[in-house]
């Protein structure tokens, strides 16, 4: 089994079933790193499709490693940036949750513009999404989380759900071992699309 998903053309939208040859949606772990978040679902979640983003070929070919070596079907890895992916690449309402988990938070004020979460990202994201589909958030960033938080609210299409600890399986990512390691506090936000745009 092969875990790399790389396709005929970047530049035309593709279904589930193209990627991984069967399925109508699936959940995307943006920025999956070296798959441990990844990996870990699709073993907990053998029903449902994953599919790993990474822009780095390094982490991208160590996921797909990952999920190849645990025998995971249902995971692919594509090696892709992440906004063209969610705004290019899949045709509408394949997503049913879109875990974003630990990005960089480009802390200094000039560097704001390139977090991917900016006014303009809500419609984006809401186009990709399923109905009833998620967005989760995780970060150790106070100042990031407030910023992702205001943009979603703001564009009036999704609704803010709860997100106890122990809500549901949810594995940690290693930035999150790593982050609480050194005592750092955790922010999460769970967001659902709204009916309509």
């Amino acid at each position: 089994m092969n875990a790399s998903f790389v396709p005929d053309d970047y530049f035309r939208t593709h279904s589930a079933a193209e990627i991984f040859g069967d399925g109508e949606v699936c959940e995307v772990d943006l920025g999956c790193g070296e798959g441990g978040f990844l990996s870990a679902m699709a073993r907990r979640h053998p029903e449902r499709l994953f599919l790993g983003v990474e822009r780095l070929e390094g982490r991208a070919k160590i996921a797909c490693r990952a999920a190849e070596r645990a025998g995971l079907r249902n995971v692919r890895v594509l090696r892709i940036e992440s906004r063209y992916f969610l705004e290019w690449f899949l045709k509408p309402g394949l997503i049913t949750r879109l875990h974003y988990l630990f990005p960089d938070p480009w802390p200094k004020k000039k560097k704001h513009k390139k977090r991917l979460v900016q006014a303009d990202f809500p419609p984006v994201l809401h186009r990709a999404l399923a109905p009833g589909g998620e967005f989760l958030f995780k970060t150790d960033h106070r100042e990031y989380f407030e910023w992702v938080n205001e943009r979603m609210a703001g564009s009036g299409l999704f609704l803010r759900l709860e997100w106890s600890e122990d809500a549901f399986f949810y594995p940690k990512t290693d930035f999150q071992r790593q982050w609480e390691a050194k005592g750092r506090e955790i922010f999460r936000a769970r967001f659902r699309k709204a009916d309509a745009a």
